[in-house]
């Protein structure tokens, strides 16, 4: 028994949110004092660090719940199956349905419950739950889906990871250029195909790091101070990163068994050019091999950093042919991997 993808699909939507729409923001430090930069250096800086030229923004109407449906059905229809099959529905996400112009979370009933619903799905035996595990969540999502196969609990999974992060942005602050909205769906099921999940590996650095991503008040300090916005120490976060993402990605290739030189992709999630590249640097650096070409598709130049829904949005992108100069064939060794708010990190090692 082998445990594959059978089926992708995303949700990328169409509202485009150009950098040059910052050029009005009033950008403050973090005690509220002005930064001396005008906008438009602010946001050429912030571009040559991070690659963001564009970022989608979801249309008001929409809530995480229906951009992880409507990604859910096109990896339903991809994988050619029945939704009252599924066993498994699990969400990642960070924080909830967040409705257009509110500050409040809505996760009652959970993402999952209000998907299965939008699906239609009668069989009571299919178990719809939410994971909240960072960025890394739709990695976890399908980490926990291969357990449950390989366990016989379930044949078939759904894993879906969905936010709207341009909702709990604070405008006066700079990171809010880096992060966008989007959703990435999964059918995870057991086949007699060759192939499939080779290795994972997951781990929690929570004792100094668990707040490098935090909810925090706005760097405009006469807004309510009761209303909260997602913050990060960048800093703290790109040499967390460095340190250990390519130590685990490199724990989990060498537990699948396969060579460095036969990993054709790896799907990185899109949070920081300059970081992703940093960390494919020192994976490689750690085999002493050279960066092979095209080995790292890259989305978040127009994409941005939408969480959860990076990966399984890039690699639905790439499986379909839809990023220029990245293609997929059968028996392609390639990696998933993550780090994110937890501060969690996680990878795959995946035989297409």
């Amino acid at each position: 028994m082998n445990i594959k993808i059978t089926g992708t699909g995303s949700y990328i939507p169409d509202n485009i949110e150009k950098n040059e729409s910052f050029h009005e923001h009033e950008f403050l430090n973090a005690d509220g004092s002005s930064i001396n930069d005008p906008n438009e250096i602010i946001v050429e800086k912030f571009k040559s660090i991070t690659g963001i030229i564009e970022r989608r923004y979801a249309k008001p109407h929409l809530n995480s719940s229906d951009l992880g449906f409507f990604a859910a059905e096109k990896a339903i229809e991809d994988a050619n199956i029945d939704p009252e099959t599924i066993d498994y529905i699990i969400v990642a996400h960070n924080f909830g349905d967040v409705k257009h112009n509110t500050i409040q979370s809505d996760m009652l009933p959970s993402l999952a419950a209000r998907i299965k619903h939008s699906l239609r799905i009668k069989n009571p035996k299919c178990i719809a739950y939410d994971i909240l595990f960072g960025c890394p969540g739709w990695i976890e999502g399908v980490i926990q889906a291969n357990a449950f196969i390989r366990s016989g609990l379930a044949k078939r999974c759904l894993v879906i990871g969905t936010e709207t992060l341009s909702r709990v942005v604070d405008k006066h602050d700079r990171d809010a250029m880096i992060f966008s909205d989007g959703a990435g769906a999964t059918i995870i099921e057991a086949t007699n195909e060759e192939g499939g999940i080779l290795a994972h590996e997951s781990a929690s650095f929570t004792y100094d790091e668990a707040y490098y991503l935090f909810f925090g008040n706005s760097n405009k300090q006469e807004l309510c101070r009761d209303t909260r916005y997602i913050k990060m120490d960048g800093r703290k976060i790109y040499e967390f990163a460095l340190s250990n993402v390519p130590q685990a990605m490199k724990a989990c290739l060498d537990k699948s068994g396969a060579d460095i030189k036969d990993v054709k992709k790896i799907f990185i999630h899109q949070a920081n050019e300059k970081m992703d590249e940093a960390i494919l640097k020192r994976f490689y650096r750690l085999y002493r091999t050279d960066i092979p070409g095209q080995v790292m598709p890259m989305s978040i130049q127009k994409l941005g950093n939408s969480s959860v829904a990076t990966v399984p949005t890039l690699f639905d992108l790439v499986k379909n042919n839809k990023l220029d100069n990245h293609s997929l064939n059968k028996g392609d060794v390639v990696m998933f991997a993550s780090v994110g708010a937890g501060m969690h990190i996680n990878a795959i090692v995946y035989k297409y």
